[in-house]
């Protein structure tokens, strides 16, 4: 995949990038309670003219960081308020990383800057979080922007590269908190450890780096504080040390639960990670041709660490541990590892390879059984396992045939496949199960005076998906908010008497979302 015509680098990454992660953009609504929330916090946020102290509902919100509901609110005023601009800061920060990567890697990593973009941009941790609407992109890309940045000054000795390091370490703390330059000192300072150079670290503390730091980050912590009391309090003690040392939110997990989920977020190329991994484990360390190789290491061993200590743990965390995983691969593929793969351990990874691609296909074919049915089906049909097989065995063949180098094409065909086939069957069942749009859509179907909705025994993820989409304020029955006037409620299916109990008036049955077990109610004013 190696090219050294940059116009042509340029035009695969754009076109790459353009698939992965803005392709079908649009073709499920907002999922989960993140999704709706921070883009409700941003239309807020726009519709008050106020970039400083995001709200919801009116009332402050300062759990996050405003990086996210700038960028939100820029593609709200180009593109109006809807779903598809929500999750437009996440594709551009995907944008920005796999650009970044490739220009970063041109300059000290000349050969790998093509491979190691596509790896990064082709993970399923980075094609999954360019489509939502969260936090967890715009750190990522910023993150990973600043390490590499860092790597390339230590190479090169150019101040122009620390400061960049400064710059987007800044934007990383404004993308979701402190926990960004944490890491990355951290990983800096265990770098110089395991190198036994102790220089490292007051060479990186350069003032001019720190004051352009400080210049970034620190105006919207000052005004959010003078302006919100209680932000301190919320934001820093409750939403990072008590989310970090507790389990105050209710997101505990094992310890080792980051280890599956990286694994995950590196597919297609899990399986090479893990060789590569295993392989550059074996470098010595303080030889400086293989410095780089174990800076990815510990920047992924140092994020993964950190986050499974925390006693809350969501998926997301882990996403600035995936560009490192998939940089170490594409070290492993141009030979910048010390120690080659054997020919057994070739074959033995391209065998695992090529199965897990072979899956990803399967996978696809079957998406709409997993979302509905929730399983595999017990007869899955002759063309998934035959397409499985195939590519299988063809991913084996060929890398035989052309050898390490070749991995990064010939994967990019069938993973092209397998999320064309996965977006075009999945979408549709996506949107009807896990989204309130569809929600959303049918009362604006029987509703024509936009009257005031709550809700009763339904998911969070309904509450803040039709509070998006309709943009008002949504209560709830059984926390004894009862709307005096008319109103829709929409319910868990069949507690239409309990609807009548809590309000003391006779709903009116409108319809039902049955993917979603839900059903909508007109009840008229007191």
């Amino acid at each position: 995949m190696t090219n050294r015509r940059p116009i042509t680098d340029w035009l695969l990454l754009v076109a790459v990038s353009l698939f992965f992660f803005l392709w079908k953009l649009s073709s499920f609504g907002l999922i989960g309670a993140d999704e709706p929330r921070y883009a409700q916090v941003a239309r807020e946020m726009l519709e008050r003219r106020d970039w400083v102290t995001p709200t919801l509902n009116g009332s402050p919100w300062l759990e996050k960081p405003p990086l996210y509901y700038w960028q939100a609110i820029v593609a709200y005023k180009i593109f109006g308020v809807s779903d598809w601009a929500a999750r437009l800061p996440s594709v551009f920060d995907a944008f920005l990383m796999v650009f970044g990567v490739y220009w970063l890697l041109r300059g000290f990593r000349s050969g790998v800057e093509l491979d190691g973009a596509i790896m990064v941009a082709t993970t399923a941790g980075a094609v999954g979080f360019a489509r939502a609407a969260s936090m967890d992109m715009p750190l990522a890309a910023t993150f990973t922007i600043a390490l590499l940045s860092w790597s390339r000054w230590r190479e090169s000795g150019e101040k122009t590269y620390l400061a960049a390091f400064y710059v987007f370490l800044a934007l990383a703390m404004l993308a979701k908190g402190p926990v960004a330059p944490f890491l990355a000192l951290a990983v800096i300072a265990v770098f110089a450890l395991v190198r036994r150079d102790a220089a490292i670290i007051p060479a990186t503390v350069w003032a001019p780096g720190v004051g352009l730091f400080s210049a970034v980050a620190l105006p919207w912590y000052v005004l959010v504080q003078r302006r919100n009391p209680g932000f301190f309090r919320e934001f820093i003690l409750e939403h990072n040390l008590a989310r970090f040392g507790t389990n105050l939110y209710h997101h505990s997990e094992p310890f080792w639960y980051f280890l599956p989920v990286a694994l995950l977020g590196w597919v297609p190329w899990a399986v090479l990670v893990v060789a590569a991994v295993w392989l550059a484990a074996k470098n010595k360390p303080a030889h400086a041709a293989h410095s780089f190789p174990w800076f990815l290491l510990i920047w992924t061993a140092v994020v993964v660490v950190f986050f499974s200590l925390s006693q809350s743990k969501l998926p997301g965390y882990i996403l600035p541990a995936i560009p490192a995983g998939a940089l170490v691969v594409s070290e492993l593929v141009h030979g910048r590892l010390a120690e080659a793969p054997s020919r057994r351990t070739r074959a033995i990874v391209f065998s695992l390879h090529g199965a897990l691609l072979g899956a990803l296909v399967f996978s696809a074919l079957l998406i709409p059984s997993f979302i509905l049915a929730h399983r595999i089906p017990r007869e899955p049909g002759a063309v998934p396992l035959a397409a499985a097989a195939a590519i299988a065995a063809a991913t084996l063949i060929l890398l035989l045939r052309f050898g390490l180098d070749s991995v990064g094409r010939l994967t990019l065909v069938p993973l092209v496949l397998a999320v064309a086939i996965a977006l075009g069957r999945g979408a549709g069942p996506l949107d009807e199960t896990l989204s309130a749009r569809p929600v959303a859509a049918e009362l604006a179907r029987v509703d024509p005076h936009h009257l005031p909705v709550a809700v009763f025994l339904v998911p969070r993820e309904t509450e803040f998906g039709l509070a998006f989409y309709r943009n008002q304020r949504i209560v709830r029955y059984e926390l004894d908010q009862v709307p005096a006037g008319e109103h829709l409620v929409v319910a868990e299916a069949g507690f239409r008497q309990s609807i009548a109990q809590k309000s003391g008036r006779r709903p009116v049955y409108l319809g039902g979302v049955r993917r979603q077990k839900l059903e909508y109610f007109y009840v008229p004013p007191r």
